[in-house]
C-alpha cells in the first residue's frame, strides 16, 4: 500500500505546544531565521501552492534551532520525504530558504564550518541572498529608533537614585536629546545612570548643568563594526558549494541542466607549429612522389 503521507492533502495547522516542543537539531544547526523579515501576516505564503504554503507556515512557526531536516519534518507533518524534498526545493526557488555553510569559532579557538539552513517568511531574490552571504544586510531585526519618552523617564528617575540630581520637567525636556547618541551606541539605562550618578560633588549647585556636562564628556565610543561573516551557499541537489551568483535559486548549473561552455584551445608554441608544418610538408612531398610517373 502506498504511503499515505505522500499524498498532497493540505497540511493541517500544527503549532507545537509548550508541553510538546518541536525536535531540536544539534547546537549550532537547525533552522536559522534570516534578518529583516516583515511582521507575520496571513498572506505571507499566498503565492505558493497549498502544500508548499502549509509547510512554509509550519517552518515559520518553529523556533531557531529546530530540526527542519526532511526526515524530521516527515515525522511531524502529514507528508513523506519525497513530497517534502519537492516542497523545500520550491521554497528555495521562491526565495524563502537557502542552504549553506558558515564559519564559527570552535572550542579550541580555531574556526570550523557548520551547515546552515536559513529561512525567511519574506521572500528574497538572489541578489539579496548574495548580499546576506557577504554580510551586506543587517544581521538582526531593524531596531526602532530611541524614543524621547525613554530619555524623559530615565532623567525623571534620577531624583530617586540621587536626590541631588532632581530635575524639573523643563530640564528633562532640554536634556533628553543628549541621550539619543548614548542609546544609539548601545548604552543601557543602568550604564547611563551609573555615568550620571557616580562620584557626585558635594554639594551639587546645578543638577542640569552637571548632567549636561557628563552626557557630553562621558559619551561612550561607537561600537566597533562586527567582522564580516564567512558563509557560502550549497546546491540543494548535489550539495556542491559555490558563490551565490553561481547558484541562482539555490541550484548549480549542472543541476539546472546547463552545460559549461567549451574552453577555447590554448595557442600552440612556436616549436610545435614548426614541427607540425614540417610534418605536413613531408606528407605532401611523399604524396607527390607516389603520383610521379615511373
Amino acid at each position: 500500500m502506498a504511503d499515505a503521507k505522500l499524498s498532497g492533502a493540505p497540511l493541517r495547522a500544527h503549532v507545537p505546544s509548550p508541553t510538546s516542543p518541536p525536535p531540536m537539531a544539534n547546537p549550532g544547526y537547525g533552522k536559522r531565521s534570516a534578518p529583516g523579515q516583515l511582521p507575520r501576516a496571513a498572506h505571507d505564503f499566498a503565492h505558493l501552492p497549498p502544500r508548499e504554503a502549509a509547510i512554509a507556515a509550519f517552518i515559520d512557526r518553529l523556533p531557531d534551532g529546530a530540526d527542519i531536516s526532511v526526515k524530521t519534518l516527515a515525522k511531524t507533518t502529514p507528508y513523506g520525504q519525497c513530497a517534502l524534498r519537492t516542497a523545500l526545493n520550491r521554497l528555495q526557488r521562491e526565495g524563502h530558504l537557502r542552504r549553506g555553510r558558515e564559519s564559527v569559532p570552535g572550542e579550541s579557538g580555531s574556526s570550523q564550518w557548520i551547515t546552515r539552513t536559513w529561512f525567511t517568511r519574506t521572500a528574497r531574490d538572489d541578489e539579496w541572498w548574495a548580499g546576506f552571504i557577504r554580510g551586506d544586510v543587517p544581521q538582526g531585526p531593524p531596531k526602532a529608533p530611541p524614543t524621547r519618552s525613554r530619555a524623559l523617564i530615565l532623567l525623571a528617575a534620577l531624583g530617586r537614585t540621587a536626590p541631588a540630581l532632581s530635575l524639573s520637567e523643563a530640564d528633562c525636556a532640554a536634556l533628553a536629546p543628549l541621550l539619543t547618541p548614548w542609546f544609539e551606541r548601545g548604552a543601557t539605562d543602568e550604564s547611563v545612570l551609573q555615568a550620571l550618578t557616580t562620584g557626585l560633588p558635594v554639594p551639587v549647585h546645578s543638577p542640569a548643568a552637571l548632567i549636561r556636562t557628563r552626557l557630553r564628556d562621558k559619551l561612550p565610543p561607537e561600537p566597533a563594526p562586527a567582522p564580516p561573516p564567512h558563509r557560502m551557499l550549497e546546491c540543494s541537489n548535489c550539495r556542491v558549494a559555490g558563490r551565490p551568483e553561481a547558484l541562482p535559486g539555490g541550484l548549480c548549473s549542472a543541476c539546472r541542466g546547463e552545460h559549461a561552455p567549451a574552453r577555447p584551445n590554448a595557442p600552440l608554441s612556436a616549436s610545435t607549429v614548426h614541427t607540425r608544418a614540417a610534418e605536413i610538408r613531408a606528407a605532401m612531398s611523399l604524396q607527390q612522389q607516389e603520383r610521379a610517373p615511373v
